[in-house]
C-alpha cells in the first residue's frame, strides 16, 4: 500500500467470525428439541385417551374372570334358581320309596329295597307293580311322583338307578314316591357313583346369563 499510510511491524489485526451463525445453529437446536418433547406428549395423549382405557378395560375383565364370582355371587346364582322354578333337593332320609316289581323275575323289590334302605333312602310298600305297569317298563324302571316331586325327591332318588325316567302323577304327597322296576333293571348304580351325583345334584348351577362376554 502506498502513499502517506504504511503498515508497520509484525501484528496483524484477527478477523472474527460473525456471531449471527452460532445464534442460527442455538435456534435449531432448540426448536427441533421443542418439538420433539411436542410429539412425545401428542403420542402420550393420544394412549391416554385410546389404547390406555382399553387396555385397563381388558385387564379388568381378565382379573375377573380369573377370580370368579364370590359366595355373594354364589348365593344369588342359587336364589335365582329356586326363583326359578328348581326347589332344594331333599336328604334321603326325607324320602319314602315304594319299590314295586314290573318284571316276572322274583325278589328283584326286596333286594332293591334293602339297598336303599342301606343307602338312607325311606322304604314304604315293597311288592308287585299294579297291573297298569305291570310287565310294561322297558327301561331300568320308572320314577313316579307327584309334579312337586319332579324337580325334588325323583331326581335325588334317580340318582340311584341310571336311565330310569321321571314322571309325574296325580298325587299330592311330595315325598312318597314310587319306583317301578323295569324290565331292563340290571342292578342300581354303584353307590360311589350314585353318591357323586347326589353331590353335584346337591351344587348351585351357575347362571350363564350372569357371566362376563369375555370370559
Amino acid at each position: 500500500m502506498g502513499g502517506q499510510y504504511r503498515i508497520t511491524g509484525d501484528k496483524y489485526p484477527r478477523m472474527r467470525r460473525p456471531r449471527g451463525r452460532r445464534r442460527l445453529v442455538f435456534l435449531v437446536v432448540v426448536s427441533v428439541t421443542a418439538l420433539g418433547l411436542i410429539g412425545w406428549g401428542t403420542l402420550q395423549l393420544i394412549d391416554v385417551f385410546t389404547g390406555g382405557g382399553d387396555k385397563a378395560t381388558a385387564a379388568g375383565t381378565k382379573a375377573h374372570c380369573a377370580t370368579g364370582p364370590g359366595p355373594s355371587a354364589k348365593a344369588s346364582t342359587a336364589a335365582v334358581s329356586t326363583a326359578a322354578g328348581a326347589l332344594p333337593q331333599p336328604q334321603p332320609g326325607k324320602i319314602t320309596v315304594n319299590v314295586l316289581n314290573a318284571t316276572p323275575r322274583s325278589g328283584l323289590a326286596k333286594d332293591t329295597a334293602d339297598e336303599l334302605k342301606k343307602r338312607g333312602f325311606r322304604i314304604g310298600d315293597v311288592g308287585n307293580a299294579p297291573k297298569a305297569y305291570d310287565k310294561k317298563v322297558a327301561g331300568p324302571g320308572l320314577l313316579l311322583g307327584s309334579t312337586a316331586a319332579v324337580k325334588a325327591a325323583l331326581p335325588v332318588l334317580g340318582t340311584q338307578l341310571s336311565g330310569a325316567q321321571l314322571k309325574a302323577d296325580g298325587r299330592t304327597q311330595a315325598d312318597r314316591v314310587d319306583l317301578i322296576i323295569g324290565t331292563g333293571f340290571t342292578s342300581l348304580t354303584k353307590k360311589e357313583d350314585a353318591d357323586k351325583a347326589l353331590a353335584l345334584l346337591a351344587e348351585p348351577k351357575p347362571d350363564s346369563s350372569t357371566r362376563p362376554k369375555n370370559c
